[in-house]
């Protein structure tokens, strides 16, 4: 099955080798004829023959693609530009399946207030003709529920389920009333015609935004004072604070560019998120996101967003902020302005104001990710971070480190950690004693280690389990050197592909950058990743120093109470677990040595006699 495999990938490519040195796109079938993959080339001979020679340099959903692939057609264009135009219409068209696909979600959405006694305020996702009053329609829906929510919380509208006026008095209020976020009709201490003005407010404020209800409420809380209604005026007064505070906030956010889109991509081990922004007149107006599976090469995942999000858009920014170049971006750029009718530029922000947009951004799309994948938005966030600074396709969800220990050149050890999808997973923790290497040489160590743990991930890695696990990130504690030490290691073992670096301590033993081959990462000011690096560094080291001291105890223990006759292993640790030490086993009389575990009398006087000889001889 395998070589008939192998026979048709061979067969593909040379028929990709006879395509054209043209522009073009090109299209991926099944076995049952359904396209799977549609892509564009600057040339098409070049780009196809790249799918079927070595899977080496594939990621996992190319490899998946190909593994697919029972034939390909391909059409040829005039320029690179005609085939993007060309791609995006077909990927609409057909929805294959290892394209980027996104949900077109266009629908209209609406604020609804109900006609009755006791009128409430809600979200709806279509007008109905039920008598209620719409406001709308809106394109955003989180906007659309930003503002309701926002609404009730200001002019403390209930958001329960209780119906008025058959439900007042029936029960206790609930904590909203407690923590001052619901002016309670259930108590029965707000008249229907108060709570009808409260919802008449509520409905000018989302109709004319914070500025206008300011001025209007000021201009009642004025009125009910000079009535002396100082109740009432006092409570106009606290919408109004609330009502400015809104204000402040989205001042917050504000931007010097009056429209533009910020997106921002997050990757975790098998999901990732594509984040979008959306500013209008310097004010964040919606947000989007998309969970994505294994989107691959992250250039080529932007390209296909991008492509995919405004085919479905009808409106396009004149600015669109990007946090990593993607492929193809000038034929992107040029299609978008085509498309918009005016000059659509992509940006690649690197400090500013702009940057600080992108990073909320991406901390957004990584706190996605984490919830799909059941771990923390900082974990998240700290393996996508590592990946950006150490160039890696997508964030490492099995890293393993390294740490040498010894005293002096003596008992040399070794431990290796494994942290998986930013956590310590120390039932694949391993010990290394260290056997061919004499003296202090930590560079022979990690090579010794390295050939080790890559010998065993060989006979074991049909298990895929523990050391039959590759990893996805390799670190070790040190720097270049530990690196060019290891290096070698793994190439002769064909493991030269995976990632390999060194982590640097600085004068006070805490982590300050990442070797690699050409020189140091800095990752200070990357606090996400240097949290994560440094916590996998003071774990790896903690764990080869406690292997060290170990063994160093049972060394003690060999030297001393392994040389009396009569005692073994099963006798010495018992002995030492009960004194503790062996000055106290020294100190100890007969009597307590006969009543430790595991001893007979005769051990016990052998114990007694090795170290009290001159009360042996004496018959003491």
């Amino acid at each position: 099955m395998e070589e008939d495999h192998r026979r048709h990938i061979r067969e593909l490519r040379a028929r990709a080798m006879r395509l054209p040195l043209q522009p073009g796109v090109y299209l991926m079938h099944d076995a049952s004829g359904e396209i799977i993959y549609i892509g564009k080339a600057k040339t098409l001979k070049n780009r196809v023959s790249q799918y079927f020679g070595s899977e080496r340099h594939h990621n996992r959903k190319v490899r998946q693609m190909v593994a697919h692939v029972s034939y390909f057609e391909y059409i040829v264009t005039d320029s690179e530009f005609e085939a993007l135009v060309l791609e995006c219409s077909l990927i609409k068209q057909h929805m294959p399946k290892y394209n980027i696909l996104l949900k077109d979600d266009k629908g209209y959405h609406y604020i609804r207030i109900s006609r009755e006694a006791w009128p409430r305020i809600s979200q709806a996702k279509q007008k109905l003709d039920d008598g209620a009053e719409y406001l709308g329609p809106y394109v955003s829906s989180w906007a659309t529920k930003e503002s309701v929510d926002e609404a009730l919380k200001i002019f403390r509208l209930p958001t329960c389920t209780r119906r008025f006026p058959q439900d007042i008095k029936k029960a206790r209020p609930c904590l909203n009333y407690y923590i001052k976020q619901c002016c309670a009709p259930c108590r029965g201490t707000i008249s229907c015609r108060e709570y009808n003005e409260i919802v008449r407010e509520a409905v000018e404020f989302l109709r004319g935004g914070s500025g206008s209800s300011v001025r209007d409420l000021t201009a009642r809380m004025e009125e009910a004072a000079e009535a002396r209604d100082f109740e009432r005026a006092a409570r106009i007064r606290d919408r109004i604070e609330a009502l400015k505070k809104v204000h402040e906030r989205q001042k917050v956010v504000a931007v010097r560019v009056p429209e533009q889109d910020v997106i921002a991509l997050a990757q975790g081990p098998s999901k990732a998120c594509f984040e979008v922004f959306r500013f209008q007149e310097g004010r964040l107006y919606d947000r989007e996101s998309f969970l994505l599976s294994d989107i691959g090469d992250d250039k080529t995942a932007r390209a296909e967003f991008l492509t995919q999000y405004y085919s479905m858009r009808d409106r396009i920014p004149p600015r669109i902020s990007l946090d990593g170049p993607a492929a193809s971006m000038e034929l992107i750029a040029r299609w978008l302005s085509e498309k918009a009718g005016r000059k659509v530029t992509l940006s690649l922000p690197q400090r500013g104001e702009q940057k600080d947009l992108l990073e909320m951004c991406r901390s957004n799309a990584a706190e996605q990710v984490a919830q799909s994948t059941g771990r923390t938005g900082r974990e998240a966030a700290a393996l996508d971070e590592l990946s950006r600074l150490l160039g890696l396709p997508k964030p490492p969800a099995y890293i393993e480190a390294y740490d040498i220990s010894n005293l002096q050149g003596g008992e040399n050890v070794a431990g290796m950690v494994v942290f998986e999808d930013g956590r310590p997973l120390k039932s694949a923790y391993r010990k290394f004693s260290i056997k061919t290497v004499e003296g202090q040489d930590d560079y022979g160590s990690m090579r010794e280690v390295s050939t080790r743990r890559f010998q065993e991930y060989v006979r074991q890695k049909e298990s895929g389990e523990g050391v039959g696990r590759r990893p996805e990130l390799s670190l070790l504690d040190g720097g270049r050197g530990q690196v060019s030490a290891g290096r070698p290691v793994l190439e002769e073992m064909g493991f030269g592909d995976l990632p390999l670096f060194g982590m640097v301590k600085d004068d006070k033993h805490r982590t300050r950058a990442i070797a690699c081959d050409g020189g140091e990462i800095s990752i200070q000011s990357n606090r996400a990743a240097f949290t994560l690096v440094g916590s996998i560094q003071e774990e790896v080291h903690r764990f080869a120093i406690g292997y060290h001291r170990q063994k160093r105890k049972k060394t003690v223990l060999g030297s001393s109470l392994l040389e009396i006759p009569g005692i073994g292993q099963t006798r010495a640790k018992a002995l030492l677990r009960h004194f503790q030490t062996v000055a106290a086993i020294r100190g100890a009389d007969l009597e307590e040595l006969e009543a430790a575990p595991c001893m007979t009398k005769p051990a016990a006087r052998a114990v007694y006699g090795y170290y009290h000889p001159e009360k042996e001889e004496s018959g003491a």
